[in-house]
């Protein structure tokens, strides 16, 4: 009961705070005022979900008592029982809401994400199943309706990905994606395995949110870019010209190549656009460590030494050891049916995240 008057205490100072937006809205002091009709603005709507959530919680709250009161009428008792326990179960599914949106949002949810596919111990059969996971995420993107856009890719004849940088475009694209970052592991049987044994792989994925050009800031003079001729499957050359692009970023020591287009600008667009979100995911992953130091996420770090998934083949399942959760259908989870997994992933961290900030009793 503690926990829930600390959230009805932070409401109602919330809800003064919107009325007194409205309040200096109205003022005609700030009607004349561009900047700061748009200030009050953003910041009352950002309040409004969730004010618009707690008057109707008071609303039910209110409801509640009217029905309870009428518990002690022998006529109304039958119905006033029914009506309590229906308003009851209202009342907990509105402070859930509640408490979520009370949660901190994550600046980066709504953004793009750049998405890094790496093959890792296993030879050709982990370029195989970094493969797979490429056409798993494009196949989600599809369902999402989300568009993909690969930047960067190595990938050899037999259809084996040695790494691929992909760009996906869509509202809430990083919001779902995030959970991705971290090693994932395959068990299955190789084609080419003439015995029948299992063999495990791995492929490596780190997901970025994407960045703009007010999130980074990059000095021409702290790069080295280079340019030379690209190259195909077993190191062929595919262009007469030199459109591959090669940036060098001195201070960091980051490293982007970019050959996929015949273009050497849109090469070099590309390039430059891999480097400004690594260099921000580099800040966030400090900002993270910073975090995580407080407080160990049941979800993980995102860090992509962790392994975080197995896929298993001859038993048709797919495991997510974070958050313990197995899942049978294998081919339709490689098929982009990851929902699932997305949505368990993301009310354990909001669960977490709840415990976190004390508002997870009611």
């Amino acid at each position: 009961m503690e926990a829930l008057q600390t959230v009805i205490d932070k409401l109602e100072q919330l809800e003064e705070r919107y009325d007194q937006l409205s309040n200096l809205m109205a003022d005609p002091n700030t009607l004349t005022d561009n900047d700061k009709l748009r200030t009050f603005g953003r910041e009352q709507s950002e309040l409004e979900p969730l004010i618009t959530k707690f008057r109707e919680y008071k609303a039910n709250q209110q409801a509640l008592k009217e029905a309870e009161a009428m518990l002690s009428d022998r006529e109304m008792a039958e119905m006033a029982k029914e009506e309590v326990a229906s308003l009851k179960i209202h009342d907990e599914e509105l402070m859930d809401d509640i408490k979520l949106l009370l949660l901190p949002k994550d600046p980066n949810d709504e953004k793009d994400v750049i998405v890094e596919i790496r093959a890792g111990a296993g030879g050709d059969e982990a370029g195989l199943f970094a493969a797979d996971l490429y056409r798993m995420y494009t196949h989600y993107a599809e369902r999402k309706r989300w568009k993909l856009d690969v930047m960067s890719s190595n990938i050899s004849g037999i259809g084996s990905i040695k790494e691929i940088i992909f760009e996906v475009r869509g509202r809430g694209a990083y919001s779902n994606f995030k959970y991705e970052s971290g090693v994932h592991r395959v068990q299955r049987v190789p084609t080419t395995e003439a015995n029948g044994r299992i063999h495990t792989s791995t492929a490596t994925v780190a997901v970025m949110p994407e960045a703009e050009d007010v999130d980074v800031q990059i000095n021409e003079n702290d790069l080295r870019i280079d340019v030379y001729r690209s190259t195909g499957h077993g190191g062929q050359s595919v262009n007469t010209t030199d459109s591959a692009v090669r940036i060098t970023h001195m201070p960091s020591g980051l490293v982007v190549t970019c050959q996929d287009e015949k273009s050497q600008l849109k090469n070099k667009a590309k390039a430059m656009q891999v480097l400004r979100t690594r260099l921000y995911n580099l800040e966030l992953e400090k900002r993270q460590t910073e975090l995580h130091d407080q407080r160990m996420s049941q979800v993980g770090t995102g860090d992509r030494s962790e392994k975080i998934r197995t896929y298993n083949y001859p038993q048709d399942r797919v495991t997510d050891h974070r958050i313990k959760l197995t899942l049978s259908n294998l081919p339709g989870i490689l098929n982009g049916d990851i929902d699932e997994l997305i949505t368990t992933l993301q009310t354990t961290d909001q669960a977490e995240r709840l415990r976190a900030a004390g508002m997870d009793e009611n």
